[in-house]
């Protein structure tokens, strides 16, 4: 709700998405994927395919686009959950697999790196946390461009998180704003 209300502030217009109701992406300026827990609706939420098309589209021509934990679970190739594999939006080239036991849970330091897409400087230190029963399988030969190195936590795989492909910038940290 925070981010939310940082977001009206800065006058921007919000437009709300539901991923399993909505069957199409309106016209919209950018994404913001928050976090949450798609592992319990996979199987509606990769039902709802036109949307699922759509955000891809939107992603992959450049979009503007930020994730933040369940939102990088929904950009994933698939989500298995409780024995059963459901296809997601499949702009981030891994999978999720849920874990019974937490994967990343606490305070986390990131540091930026110099290939940070929103241009931020090498090495700033950002405060953030993180809880998540999900680990990502990234497929084989692929280039991987990480926005942070992770000094204390887990992020995406213990040394990195913010997986960046175009204008997306997608993380298991929920990173604040101050």
């Amino acid at each position: 709700q925070d981010d939310i209300e940082k977001i009206k502030e800065s006058e921007c217009d919000i437009v709300y998405i539901d991923s399993i109701k909505d069957l199409n992406l309106p016209v919209v300026d950018g994404l913001f994927i928050g976090g949450g827990f798609p592992e319990i609706n996979a199987l509606n939420i990769s039902r709802n395919k036109s949307l699922i098309k759509d955000v891809k589209k939107f992603i992959d021509s450049g979009g503007p686009c930020y994730a933040e934990c369940g939102g990088l679970m929904y950009l994933s190739n698939t989500i298995q959950y409780k024995k059963k594999k459901y296809n997601m939006v499949g702009v981030i080239p891994g999978d999720i697999d849920m874990s019974i036991r937490p994967v990343g849970r606490g305070y986390v330091r990131l540091n930026t790196t110099k290939d940070h897409i929103w241009g931020i400087k090498e090495n700033i230190s950002i405060n953030a946390h993180e809880f998540h029963h999900a680990n990502i399988t990234f497929k084989k030969n692929i280039r991987k461009k990480f926005a942070y190195k992770v000094k204390r936590g887990y992020g995406i795989n213990g040394l990195n998180d913010g997986f960046q492909y175009k204008n997306l910038l997608a993380n298991f940290s929920h990173l604040r704003h101050t």
